[in-house]
């Protein structure tokens, strides 16, 4: 599929306009939009209007601006634009926190970004932590399917998406994964592509913590 444009910020409220609105997230917006591909940036996207469209259907008090940070620049780590020798997670955090810090963000909300990335792909952690780093992975969730997807309702996500167009996600997203799996598999052992890699990416071989402990420097 050729790529199209990727959705703007009056597509996504003329969708919801009850996103919020400040001149800071218009930045991460365009920061987040000119460093993805259309397909990836329309998810990040509709990852923000998810978690925004909870956070009102729940009320649950939070950070507008540091979600939307976090939401829109949440995949950074699967670009050139995040570069590190750690999980994608992580190396996408960094740069999304400087970012937070530039547009000056103090440390305590920026780290809630660095926390709402590092975590949003793992669920069972992210749930027991602060709303912001709670609602990004919840909003994430929803774009692979969770059970906030009957939280939202049907009708809420077809108006997404109809906003923000999926533009072949399922199969570029993998994609992107088997390849981050075949280039760089060191920095894939400890989060979902790892899954990708084993069933998808011929020779692709994790460590297993099986080995370790059976090799450890111990008698017993």
């Amino acid at each position: 599929m050729t790529d199209v444009a990727p959705v703007t910020l009056a597509q996504l409220r003329a969708a919801f306009p009850a996103l919020p609105e400040s001149p800071l997230i218009d930045r991460a917006f365009a920061y987040a939009r000119d460093r993805s591909p259309a397909y990836l940036f329309n998810h990040v996207a509709r990852s923000w209007m998810f978690a925004a469209r909870l956070a009102a259907l729940e009320l649950v008090e939070h950070d507008a601006e540091v979600l939307a940070v976090s939401t829109l620049l949440h995949d950074l780590g699967l670009t050139d634009h995040a570069p590190g020798p750690n999980r994608f997670e992580v190396n996408g955090a960094g740069v999304a926190a400087a970012f937070a810090r530039e547009q000056g963000f103090d440390d305590r909300r920026a780290q809630l970004v660095w926390d709402s990335i590092a975590l949003h792909a793992t669920p069972s952690i992210s749930v027991f932590k602060e709303p912001e780093v709670a609602l990004c992975a919840r909003g994430i969730g929803i774009d692979f399917g969770t059970p906030d997807n009957d939280v939202l309702g049907a009708a809420a996500i077809a108006s997404t998406i109809a906003a923000a167009p999926r533009l072949d996600m399922k199969r570029r997203f993998t994609a992107c994964l088997c390849h981050m799996a075949k280039t760089r598999p060191e920095i894939t052992y400890a989060n979902f592509i790892r899954d990708f890699g084993e069933r998808l990416v011929p020779g692709y071989r994790a460590p297993s913590w099986v080995d370790a402990v059976f090799s450890g420097p111990f008698s017993e």
